[in-house]
């Protein structure tokens, strides 16, 4: 690799000083016991089965036709979607239109390593999964042989950050007015030696993906849905579980999927008023630009017909 003698070149590889640390020198029960305490109790004050309140507003991208963000505490997505266009090299006439997902992670977002500016396996697979769950919510035959690009950019990452994703652009594509067959909504939970984390922080996803009891249920689930409808869009599983531990998740996620769905639908409420509101001052200035202008009209001619 070619040296810039004009800046202080660091080492080509290079490890974190974190993998150092002492706090990466603890085993599964000392990483246990800072995620929850003997109360029941988790690292930010929740109990298992309580989520993080969410802020969501929208038309936050001007350039977009539909944008949104979401924030779950320290979880913060934006989403922006745009118009339709046309499938560019596509030999083949396709009925349905085709959705375009892409994630990515800014580079100061994750606690535990920086992020490459060039897409990596992670930000694939959350395309993908973002793909895959917005395809069953969205209309794609009402623009047939077109494509809609979504694009998701996460300012940072506590936990839950396909969930958050899949929740911007459901609202994203509702500021869009893309047709759709119901606001699609998800939410994740964790689960460590057969206790159920709803909402997991990033710290308690971690955990769930590295359990060293090959007996207890580990993992995490990932489910959306559109909560009108009553049918699941997408579900996503890591770890190993029995039967009973993702039917009980499952029940667990429905839930959870239900109680934001008023939250999204009051956003959107909100959105249209304020549309109206805007449309009806504009409509005001209209109307009185052009009685300014005809009482000008008046004056002139009066002015010609005297003159």
């Amino acid at each position: 690799m070619p040296l810039d003698y004009r800046r202080f070149n660091g080492p080509e590889d290079s490890i974190s000083y974190k993998q150092f640390s002492q706090n990466n020198s603890k085993n599964f029960n000392e990483l246990f016991s800072d995620v929850i305490d003997d109360n029941g109790i988790r690292k930010d004050g929740r109990a298992l089965e309580e989520a993080r309140s969410l802020f969501a507003r929208t038309d936050l991208i001007s350039q977009a036709k539909g944008s949104a963000y979401i924030e779950l505490k320290k979880t913060k997505v934006v989403c922006s979607v745009f118009d339709p266009r046309e499938i560019m090299h596509q030999n083949e006439y396709s009925t349905l239109g085709q959705i375009f997902c892409e994630v990515k992670f800014a580079p100061f977002s994750c606690p535990r390593k920086r992020r490459p500016h060039a897409p990596d396996a992670e930000e694939k697979a959350l395309s993908v999964a973002l793909r895959k769950a917005l395809e069953p919510t969205v209309c794609r035959h009402k623009f047939p042989n077109f494509q809609i690009d979504v694009f998701v950019y996460i300012l940072e990452h506590d936990g839950s950050c396909l969930a958050a994703a899949i929740n911007a652009a459901g609202l994203a594509l509702a500021d869009a007015a893309v047709p759709m067959y119901d606001i699609i909504t998800a939410s994740s939970l964790a689960v460590i030696d057969n206790k159920v984390f709803v909402d997991p922080l990033e710290a308690e996803e971690y955990l769930a993906t590295m359990n060293s009891n090959n007996e207890a249920n580990h993992g995490v689930i990932t489910m959306s849905m559109l909560p009108e409808l009553k049918q699941i869009a997408d579900f996503r599983q890591i770890g190993s579980m029995d039967v009973d531990c993702v039917t009980n998740a499952m029940n667990v996620l429905e839930k959870e999927c239900e109680k934001i769905i008023p939250n999204i639908q009051q956003i959107i409420v909100l959105n249209v008023m304020r549309t109206f509101k805007l449309q009806k001052r504009l409509d005001e200035e209209a109307r009185e630009r052009e009685a300014a202008l005809n009482e000008k009209m008046e004056e002139w001619k009066a002015l010609l017909n005297s003159g």
